[in-house]
């Protein structure tokens, strides 16, 4: 469905991206994630045919998107930073959609009147952060989008409206197969959402899976030893990260967790748990394992 490959661009000399390739599937919701700078933005900003990239290929279903009305028809772009007419009402700027969408859905507009609870008269720009993100997703969603492009996309919604919006949004891909592309530096609610991940690092996508398979190949083990760990246990592990805690090693371990856990047996460990690792650990760990400064990561 989207496609990138070896992406360049350039801004006075800096690579913003810098040969970046990914594959996004019809009816996947992708969660792209990344320190700040990584890209994520200049990426998004090029599919949506914003940036025209400097070499590689962005398509949409095999079509390009910049200077491609056809193709911008198909999708949805939220940004983290939004913009509407300043003297526009909900339904001045819904009537400016249904104009540009072709598949522009009044009756979808009518029934998410019933969970927006936004008077249509009122003025966006005298509305909070919050509901102008609602009515975001109000527009976006009566599009009728086969493509969703998200940017922090649940910035300034409380707990409730974050759980209707994903439902929504998820709705959409369960009912039309919408794809969904989401980056945000939240990855707790990403881990709820997504089933595929991509990470970012200096432009280049560095890891790209399922989600299930992200987490089934990295373990915390928490591991205890009469006279301490083994060395021949340790040479055996792909540790990425240790820590110890007294007589408590924590380590962070590559592969499979049946394998990890016969290694470690064959040792007799006083304490031995393999604990699952979260996707804000996993993505902390897989950059650290690159050399990245941990605590300049993120958030």
């Amino acid at each position: 469905m989207i496609n990138a490959t070896n992406v360049v661009k350039t801004f006075d000399g800096f690579r913003a991206l810098d040969g970046l390739s990914l594959h996004i599937d019809k009816g996947s919701v992708y969660g792209l994630i990344g320190p700040n700078g990584a890209g994520k933005t200049t990426f998004i900003k090029s599919l949506m045919g914003i940036y025209k990239q400097d070499e590689g290929i962005i398509s949409v279903d095999g079509e390009t998107v910049y200077n491609n009305p056809v193709s911008k028809q198909r999708i949805i772009y939220i940004s983290d930073e939004l913009y509407f007419f300043p003297t526009y009402s909900i339904l001045d700027m819904a009537k400016y959609y249904a104009g540009i969408y072709e598949n522009w859905s009044w009756e979808t507009f009518e029934n998410l009147k019933g969970v927006f609870k936004i008077d249509v008269k009122r003025k966006i720009r005298r509305l909070s952060k919050g509901m102008q993100k609602q009515v975001a997703f109000w527009l976006g969603i009566c599009t009728s989008p086969d493509v969703m492009v998200l940017d922090e996309p649940i910035d300034g919604l409380d707990p409730v409206m974050r759980r209707n919006t994903w439902s929504l949004v998820l709705q959409m891909v369960a009912d039309k197969g919408t794809t969904v592309l989401i980056s945000s530096h939240n990855l707790r609610e990403l881990e709820d959402v997504c089933d595929h991940v991509g990470i970012m690092h200096q432009g280049k996508i560095v890891m790209e899976k399922a989600l299930d398979d992200v987490k089934g190949n990295i373990h915390k083990l928490q591991l205890a030893f009469d006279g301490g760990m083994p060395l021949e246990l340790r040479n055996s592990l792909d540790i990425i990260h240790e820590e110890v805690f007294g007589s408590v090693e924590l380590l962070i371990v590559r592969g499979e967790d049946s394998e990890i856990a016969a290694k470690v047996n064959e040792y007799k460990p006083l304490v031995a748990d393999i604990l699952p690792l979260s996707l804000e650990e996993i993505f902390i760990y897989e950059l650290g394992g690159m050399g990245y400064e941990l605590e300049s990561i993120l958030l």
